[in-house]
């Protein structure tokens, strides 16, 4: 039987897992996600966000047995980067 216990442990590996991956794709990329420069899109940091999110679910659709991205987390990354932005107001 799988106690609330092991529960909460797997929930709290998961989550520092996904924040530590987020806190280093900012630190190399910067806050591009959040704040894009706008350089040819103009769409707001949600739009964006929200294509991205659509990309990622297309490759995940369309993965092949012998790629090594983990598109599944990338999306959940990129959810959370949607709730901070539409926690922020959003641009």
């Amino acid at each position: 039987m799988y106690s609330a216990d092991e529960f909460e442990q797997d929930l709290d590996y998961i989550l520092s897992t996904v924040k530590s991956v987020l806190l280093e794709k900012n630190r190399k990329y910067g806050d591009s996600a959040l704040s894009p420069i706008n350089v040819f899109s103009k769409n707001t940091n949600i739009e964006q966000i929200k294509v991205r999110i659509d990309d990622k679910i297309s490759r995940i659709r369309n993965q092949q047995e012998d790629e090594d991205e983990d598109a599944a987390f990338d999306l959940l990354g990129y959810l959370i980067l949607l709730r901070i932005a539409q926690h922020r107001g959003g641009e």
